[in-house]
């Protein structure tokens, strides 16, 4: 047989805090799986400063225990994988709720040269009592239907624990969360750098712990949520920011000519310069929404936290600087033009009152165009700015 050897093929890292109860157990599991099939192996324990005894346990029962001052969950599995020794790692909980005894599926599917291998639990079976109703039903579902909205990623568990994946490979992602959020992480970066996925099944059951599990439902679901979003500028600004633009046309094409709304002949209502002052809003919103995804795209590749993207780069080779203030200044000009021809018109009224329908039909557009193009300004220079290491 081949196993724990010092230089083995697989490395099962689990990460620990107080597992005391169960760790013994997963590690037992490991040990027979990867023995059955003569894999060579090692198990790795990142602990995180449990203070039951665990650190004794892992040494008794055959594994080698890194300590991780950094805490959570992401650090402490960070600190496993790095310390690792195999081509290919096999992570999972310490808690005794996923099948270490079932891991030969993901080492055959590694083999095939999967970087990376989810177990899905909801293929392979998830026992009563072994998830909670809520994130059964509606975390674990709306997050994996995020993740494939937002990312495109062909997972149908997005945050099942249990995955095996090429050391090397995922290293080369430089995951940075320290938290829950790690899963996510990885599986998200993995999708965005094309590397080749693949999905087994695998079962869930109740863990085997005395106390309240480190998942908090809501704090870390809101942070799952808050990295979604942050890894896809396009659906936090970009997109949001197109139908705000969108919406904004719409209310310049009907409140500017101030059509009506009639319904069999009856006049319902009537967009006036009111509806125009809303356009206008939408608009600004909407262009300073495509700005930030702009200007977050362009950060986030420039620090490997997503990777490059051909349009992003098209942009690069057409737009400069220069453009983008030549292309401001004539916006402003325009609405400078509006508030001037404005002014003008109250001048002749000799600064007296003026019709406002017909007034703010100049001054809410020529308003709307000096606070775009001022805008356009300040981000030409911002992205020169983010620009000058990638040139």
């Amino acid at each position: 047989m081949r196993f724990l050897m010092d230089d083995p093929e697989v490395s099962v890292v689990m990460p620990c805090l107080n597992e005391r109860l169960t760790l013994r157990t997963c590690i037992d599991k490991a040990h027979a799986s990867l023995r059955e099939h003569g894999v060579s192996y090692e198990i790795v324990v990142g602990d995180n400063g449990s203070t039951d005894g665990s650190q004794e346990i892992a040494r008794d029962a055959g594994a080698r225990v890194v300590d991780v001052p950094t805490k959570g969950y992401g650090a402490a599995l960070m600190g496993g994988i790095q310390a690792a020794r195999g081509k290919y790692v096999i992570m999972g909980d310490a808690d005794d709720s996923y099948d270490f005894s079932g891991l030969y599926p993901f080492v055959q599917a590694l083999r095939q040269g999967n970087d990376l291998v989810m177990g899905n639990r909801f293929k392979g079976g998830i026992e009563k009592g072994a998830m909670p109703f809520l994130h059964k039903y509606l975390g674990n579902p709306g997050f994996t239907m995020l993740g494939r909205v937002f990312f495109k990623s062909p997972f149908g568990d997005f945050y099942c624990g249990l995955r095996g994946f090429n050391r090397e490979a995922v290293l080369d992602l430089k995951l940075r969360t320290t938290g829950m959020e790690f899963a996510i992480e990885m599986v998200a970066k993995s999708t965005l750098y094309r590397l080749k996925l693949a999905e087994v099944p695998t079962t869930l059951s109740p863990d085997g712990r005395d106390r309240k599990p480190h998942l908090r439902t809501w704090r870390d679901g809101w942070r799952t949520l808050r990295f979604l979003l942050l890894y896809s500028p396009r659906w936090l600004f970009l997109f949001p920011g197109v139908l705000a633009i969108v919406l904004g046309i719409i209310g310049y094409v009907v409140a500017y000519p101030q059509l009506g709304l009639t319904i069999n002949g009856k006049l319902l209502a009537r967009f006036d310069v009111n509806s125009l002052l809303v356009a206008s809003l939408f608009l600004i919103v909407g262009f300073q929404a495509i700005l930030f995804a702009v200007f977050t795209k362009s950060f986030a590749i420039e620090e490997g936290l997503l990777p490059p993207d051909p349009k992003m780069e098209l942009m690069w080779r057409y737009i400069n600087l220069e453009k983008g203030l030549l292309l401001s200044a004539v916006v402003m000009f325009v609405g400078v033009a509006m508030i001037a021809w404005a002014t003008n018109d109250w001048r002749l009224h000799h600064f007296g009152p003026l019709d406002a329908s017909r007034s703010l039909r100049l001054v809410i557009p020529g308003s709307t165009l000096v606070a775009v193009g001022f805008q356009a300004l300040l981000g030409s220079f911002f992205l020169s700015i983010l620009g000058l290491r990638r040139r």
